[in-house]
């Protein structure tokens, strides 16, 4: 009887260990919202910000702020030595400032979509300081393009932009990269040539481009007003996103598990 029972424990046992070989579901249910801690915190700080400033804020301390933390780029035409640090920090700070709920809601939407798989590959501490670099850059071409201009900007779709253009090295491809992340492992980045000669990528850009050249010219963006939008922004962000996202890629040398 021991015997018996024994042989049987083992044979199960036996069965067990063969069959967690190959059992691929999931030990743990998976979150419902699948988004890294860094694009959460960014998702956190925009809409903290918005709604301090809609619903507890006055109408004065809203109009300080605007003049102190957006983005001007008339104040680069005076002595920087005669006036406040604004300029020092308005390349930045703008980038957590909102116009509308409109305006809030559809850059959330992107950074969630483009900021995932650009937040994965690289963590949240290269995530942020890419943002940070990502929203001078495009703070610097809208200034090149509206010297002296008393404009104000707002908003965070130049990171936006410069997390589109980061993707394009990696995160659209051919079904080996697509098998590749499927297993779990990062694809490789890919080179700038090698990116342009992907016909998704290439098509991607020629589409993200021409509507910006459309903003230029003035034709109407799902019936906004694009005269309000920040379309050299938006290409300063991109460009620097495509160009430079290697620098901040610790996957670059190739494969590399997750």
């Amino acid at each position: 009887m021991q015997d018996e029972a024994g042989s049987r424990g083992e044979d199960r046992t036996a069965d067990e260990a063969h069959g967690s070989q190959f059992d691929i579901r999931p030990r743990e249910n998976p979150p419902i919202f699948n988004v890294p801690t860094g694009i959460l915190t960014a998702l956190a700080v925009i809409c903290g910000v918005y709604v301090l400033q809609e619903f507890v804020l006055s109408a004065d301390i809203n109009q300080w702020i605007a003049v102190e933390f957006a983005f001007s780029p008339i104040r680069y035409i005076y002595p920087l030595s005669e006036q406040s640090l604004a300029w020092l920090w308005t390349p930045v700070s703008y980038s957590v400032l909102h116009g509308s709920f409109e305006h809030l809601a559809f850059n959330s939407l992107w950074l969630a979509a483009f900021g995932t798989p650009v937040c994965r590959r690289i963590g949240e501490m290269r995530f942020f300081l890419f943002w940070l670099v990502s929203s001078v850059a495009a703070a610097a071409l809208h200034a090149v393009v509206n010297w002296g201009e008393p404009s104000l900007m707002v908003g965070a779709s130049g990171v936006i932009s410069a997390l589109m253009g980061a993707a394009c090295r990696f995160a659209f491809g051919d079904r080996q990269r697509s098998f590749g992340r499927l297993i779990g492992r990062e694809p490789p980045l890919l080179s700038v040539a090698q990116a342009l000669a992907d016909r998704t990528v290439r098509v991607f850009i020629i589409v993200w481009f021409l509507g910006n050249v459309a903003i230029a010219l003035g034709l109407p963006m799902l019936g906004g007003d694009s005269a309000s939008i920040a379309w050299d922004a938006h290409i300063g962000g991109f460009l620097l996103g495509f160009f430079s996202f290697s620098l901040f890629d610790p996957h670059r040398r190739g494969h590399t598990p997750v």
